[in-house]
């Protein structure tokens, strides 16, 4: 398919072929043509540029020739589709009685000693077949892909048990085949310890060295492997021992870390070279420090935060340091029921004091470093898929977080298809 995207207001995220990433002071500033042209052909972006190029540029052969389709983007922006880095989305069935609980008064670590959060889910996935999972989970990535959103990583952990962590990264797999978005699978084991195994944590833990790791990898089911290092989950050495398992497979570490005290899991994390890691709403001078001196993104889930009505990661700090920072929905059934990345860009806007510049950053080319898909996507660049949200009429960028109640997403092209 050919479409050649004329008269755009502001093409965002250009002139980014030579970062990886965007971190600091940079953040502040968004790279863009104004008045632009897109072209885009089998799959990939080949060409952009300002309209005043367009008339002595190869391009201009394409319009009006038959099989290009042409958009006027009159009044719009065009920028890369989100990369969203950091989801849970295969799952059985909403937790709203919880969220009732919440309402009441009870937290987040009380609804798990009676048995709900992610042990709630474990059950309920347990029972759930391959083919409902995969029906739910697609109509959440044609919700997201509304959104905006092209891709999407998305971690096991609700299954807790050999067959059921399988289960789900299978189900991952096919969402692969069936999906148009691009999709990362995680593998979760160590998201919670099962009520069978309490009392015995390090039992559990071997299970998951000594059985699943091996048949996760043997399968080649997951790109990343995670663990939940925090207050009441998995300590600094089961976390060390799990990830050491994982390299030893091929799995590259993304890190829950610090979203519910200071446990030193972006530590570990930093240690073991992981490409991310999230939350974050514990960090202070020594996280940052450990950050700084690694190529591990700082990836914020501000969603979490909202609905659990936490503290929010200190972004603001972290990016005057001199960090880069990433940014995810953890769309969930517990504590974050929504993959909505444009009302993460809102969140970081208005409770964590991000500016609309570093937002973009955020969920574009720094969430695809985070997700490992930055060499094919997070900006506009010559080569790179052609994930790509056009906006509908809109005055400037910062009305993308500013009108948080609104779809501001008119039409998104997902590898180079309407």
């Amino acid at each position: 398919m050919q479409i050649l995207i004329r008269n755009i207001k502001a093409l965002l995220q250009t002139g980014l072929e030579d970062r990886k990433a965007v971190a600091g002071a940079d953040m502040a500033r968004i790279p863009k043509i104004e008045d632009a042209f897109l072209y885009i052909e089998n799959g990939l972006i080949m060409g952009y540029g300002s309209m005043k190029e367009f008339a002595d540029s190869p391009f201009l052969k394409y319009s009006g020739r038959q099989g290009v389709t042409e958009i006027d983007a009159t009044g719009r922006m065009v920028m890369p589709a989100f990369c969203d880095s950091h989801t849970h989305l295969v799952y059985a069935g909403s937790r709203e009685i919880e969220y009732i609980d919440k309402i009441r008064g009870l937290s987040y670590e009380e609804i798990a000693k009676r048995g709900g959060g992610i042990l709630n889910s474990a059950r309920r996935l347990q029972l759930a077949s391959e083919l409902e999972l995969i029906e739910q989970a697609l109509e959440r990535l044609e919700e997201i892909r509304g959104l905006g959103t092209g891709a999407v990583e998305i971690k096991s952990g609700y299954g807790l048990t050999t067959e059921s962590e399988l289960k789900m990264l299978r189900v991952v797999r096919k969402l692969k085949e069936l999906s148009p978005l691009t999709i990362k699978a995680t593998f979760l084991g160590a998201h919670a310890v099962p009520p069978e195994y309490k009392n015995r944590q390090d039992d559990y833990v071997d299970l998951i060295i000594g059985e699943m790791i091996p048949k996760v990898a043997g399968e080649s089911l997951a790109d990343y492997i995670d663990v939940f290092c925090d207050r009441g989950f998995f300590t600094e050495e089961q976390t060390d021992r799990i990830l050491l398992a994982g390299a030893k497979h091929g799995l590259q570490p993304k890190i829950h870390a610090n979203e519910l005290d200071f446990s030193g899991g972006i530590q570990v994390g930093v240690r073991h070279k992981a490409l991310s890691v999230d939350h974050l709403e514990f960090t202070g001078d020594k996280e940052i420090q450990a950050l700084l001196e690694s190529e591990t993104m700082p990836t914020l889930l501000p969603g979490a935060a909202f609905f659990l009505e936490m503290d929010y990661p200190p972004a603001r700090k972290m990016i005057d340091s001199g960090l880069p920072v990433a940014m995810a929905s953890d769309y969930n059934p517990g504590s974050s029921p929504s993959g909505n990345m444009q009302l993460v860009m809102s969140l970081g806007c208005i409770k964590m004091r991000m500016l609309p510049e570093e937002v973009i950053h955020a969920v574009t080319i720094n969430g695809a470093y985070a997700m490992g898909v930055g060499g094919d996507l997070g900006s506009i660049a010559v080569g790179k898929r052609a994930n790509v949200l056009i906006t509908r009429r809109i005055p400037t960028y910062a009305f993308l977080p500013y009108a948080y109640g609104s779809n501001k997403a008119e039409r998104v092209i997902i590898g180079g298809k309407l």
